[in-house]
């Protein structure tokens, strides 16, 4: 497959988890509208990673993806503060016990801010394709 190939598989994933991760916003499910949006960002990134030609990353960790592409000078545009709570989700929507987030359940307010990652993310790597 070629490397645009790639990218626009892993874009088409991308998608459906932030298609999910509103409807379950919607539906007032915080713990799986955090887990898509968690999920569209990483594939969004690595949709990236596919682009360009990278080896594909078997990790869940958005900030190691976000070093990774900056490695590569592709400055995707998440802060330190958006990667370290897109890390946190993956864990905590998963495993309570071991979450990083308050002692609380997540609600409305941090469902939104993920999805607003996840939308900056999607958005960068449409117009990265869309040069290709």
């Amino acid at each position: 497959m070629s490397d645009s190939h790639d990218a626009r598989l892993w874009m088409s994933y991308t998608e459906e988890n932030l298609q999910m991760a509103r409807m379950a916003l919607e539906a007032g499910l915080h713990n799986p509208s955090l887990q898509n949006a968690q999920q569209a960002t990483e594939k969004a990134l690595k949709a990236i990673r596919a682009l360009r030609g990278m080896s594909l990353v078997r990790t869940h960790r958005i900030g190691e993806l976000v070093r990774d592409n900056l490695a590569a000078q592709i400055d995707v545009g998440l802060s330190d503060d958006d990667t370290d709570l897109m890390d946190s989700i993956f864990t905590s929507s998963k495993y309570p016990p071991e979450s990083a987030l308050p002692l609380a359940t997540p609600g409305t307010a941090i469902c939104r801010r993920c999805l607003q990652i996840a939308e900056r993310t999607l958005d960068t790597a449409r117009q990265l394709i869309a040069k290709n």
